[in-house]
């Protein structure tokens, strides 16, 4: 069978493929009102394309805990029960056409209130729906971003409460599994990173501070999450700094603790945490760093980074590189690409194909 088609299973979830969706923003959802935050007809049609393509497993975009963790005002939420019953004409429909319905925990941190990206993307305040951004210190993103607050002890504790209500409501909306945002420069990666994290309390300095936060985090998810469902951990495994910040070292070491702590794949990325810093991209450019956690540790890894052609994704799986492969961008371009890349391996490469759609094979 090819590596790509064979079926995945984690706990009690079986995922039908290795071809898989990262959590990619629309920036769709009302920014305020009864519907803020709640997925629309934008959303269940862009992920509709995508399992009706073959998809294995989607993991929604980055949806945020409470509304001052939205990236932009116009992000997706899942801190009250209307977005919870909006959620749920989704993953009914993923699950009816065996694609395995997922959604990607958030908190923007210090990146938080901006605009749209089309509209520049840049700090928006409250005469465009924005807010004040919190963070473990207060160090601005770059020089166009505010100053966040600090948030105190008590407010970290809240936060990580948010992240556990979140997870019950995502269960209630349907999800099998649930993955929790440490990437890109968001808050959990702020208090990763001694690039972002300067503070002298036990959330900052040593490696075992920095990382408090993210475990507490996890512990709560995990507690509320059932036992039978898998939990994922995004991280950025390089901030790309030459010093001073987060590096693929400490993401083996991490891999081990998020491990002993329940997860049950890390889903590696790089990147976001430091402005202004050269990022050498290119075809599969962050592949080593899922590859070094995979050949280091026992925890299964999901790959990322500009992964696109079927001969590509297959090596990825058939070298142990990965346990599946992320598409982003391409699926954005080719929401059938699962489909098509069953064609083009042949042989036993099976997808699911909807009835409506049986002529086109």
């Amino acid at each position: 069978m090819s590596a790509l088609f064979e079926p995945y299973t984690l706990r009690d979830v079986t995922i039908p493929n290795r071809v898989w969706m990262p959590p990619m923003c629309q920036y769709s959802a009302a920014p305020e009102g009864p519907d803020a935050g709640a997925p629309t007809d934008w959303h269940f049609a862009h992920y509709a394309a995508r399992t009706a393509g073959g998809t294995g497993l989607i993991i929604v975009e980055a949806t945020a805990v409470r509304p001052e963790g939205r990236i932009t005002p116009y992000d997706l939420g899942i801190w009250n029960d209307t977005q919870v019953e909006a959620f749920r004409r989704i993953t009914r429909f993923l699950s009816d056409q065996g694609t395995i319905p997922a959604v990607q925990l958030a908190h923007a941190g210090r990146k938080a209130s901006t605009d749209q990206p089309w509209k520049g993307g840049a700090p928006v305040g409250p005469d465009a729906h924005g807010w004040q951004p919190v963070a473990p210190s207060p160090l601005a993103f770059d020089e166009r971003h505010p100053v966040p607050t600090e948030l105190t002890l008590a407010q970290i504790q809240e936060v990580v409460g948010q992240f556990a209500d979140a997870a019950r409501r995502a269960l209630d909306a349907g999800f099998e599994i649930a993955e929790i945002h440490g990437a890109h420069g968001y808050l959990i990666g702020n208090f990763l990173s001694p690039h972002s994290n300067h503070r002298t309390d036990a959330y900052g300095g040593s490696y075992e501070n920095r990382t408090r936060f993210a475990l507490e985090v996890v512990d709560a998810v995990r507690e509320v999450w059932p036992d039978d469902k898998p939990l994922f951990f995004r991280i950025s495994a390089t901030d790309w700094l030459q010093k001073g910040g987060w590096t693929p070292d400490d993401t083996v070491r991490f891999a081990r603790d998020l491990q002993a702590h329940g997860i049950d794949l890390l889903d590696v990325s790089s990147g976001g945490n430091a402005s202004g810093v050269h990022i050498p991209t290119g075809p599969g450019y962050q592949v080593p760093f899922a590859a070094r956690v995979k050949a280091e540790t026992t925890l299964p890894v999901a790959a990322v980074g500009l992964i696109t052609e079927v001969e590509q994704a297959e090596k990825i799986l058939a070298n142990d590189e990965a346990d599946a492969v992320l598409l982003g961008r391409e699926l954005l371009r080719n929401p059938s690409w699962a489909r098509l890349a069953a064609r083009e391996l042949g042989g036993d490469a099976q997808v699911h194909v909807p009835d409506q759609y049986h002529r086109s094979v």
